[in-house]
């Protein structure tokens, strides 16, 4: 389960990349909060909605928020809702804001980042950003790895090339915030 404050972020990233791009249905959404999230861990060493991703055939998909489409929670229903849109001779999914993107909930970069993936994919369907999402030797790749790695979880560490710059200082602040997360949720409540 998220924490409130990385609940409150996921719900408005929702509502901002279905504000601020056309054809936000499912498939989309799910592979725009995973390059949000590993875009922004592989820059800070953090995700941005605490989601956990799983390598699945047709890309990485953070599981929860797949189980939840069909039955959303109330703050989710609150905040958008999911319409059909007749396209020819099946129905596409559409997420459509019902309340006002919250920036509040964000840093700046994680807003820049977030209107940035805005910009590049805001008239795409899916399909082109499976390219993205499926790049060779990207975290998906290397877990996905022909079938092998199956419903495997992806972690966020591979966004981080060993030839960046400041990798291992990403790496370093990574573990001291995953430290802290398992002291904190070990501590009596």
């Amino acid at each position: 389960m998220l924490k409130p404050r990385e609940r409150e972020k996921l719900i408005n990233a929702i509502v901002f990349f279905a504000s601020n791009t056309a054809f936000c249905g499912k498939i989309k959404l799910i592979k725009l909060l995973y390059l949000l999230d590993f875009e922004h861990f592989r820059q800070t060493g953090r995700s941005v909605t605490g989601l956990d991703y799983s390598a699945w055939k047709f890309g990485p998909v953070p599981t929860a928020f797949f189980a939840e489409w069909e039955q959303p929670q109330t703050d989710f229903s609150a905040a958008v809702e999911i319409r059909p849109e007749r396209v020819i001779d099946y129905d596409r999914l559409t997420v459509v804001p019902k309340v006002a993107f919250d920036e509040s909930h964000f840093s700046p970069r994680e807003l820049r980042l977030m209107q940035s993936l805005a910009e590049r994919f805001k008239d795409d369907l899916s399909m082109p950003m499976v390219n993205v999402t499926h790049q060779e030797r990207g975290p998906w790749s290397k877990i996905w790895d022909s079938g092998r790695g199956v419903n495997q979880h992806i972690p966020y560490a591979l966004a981080i090339a060993d030839s960046d710059a400041h990798a291992d200082a990403v790496r370093a602040y990574a573990d001291e915030q995953a430290a802290v997360r398992v002291a904190l949720g070990a501590m009596p409540g």
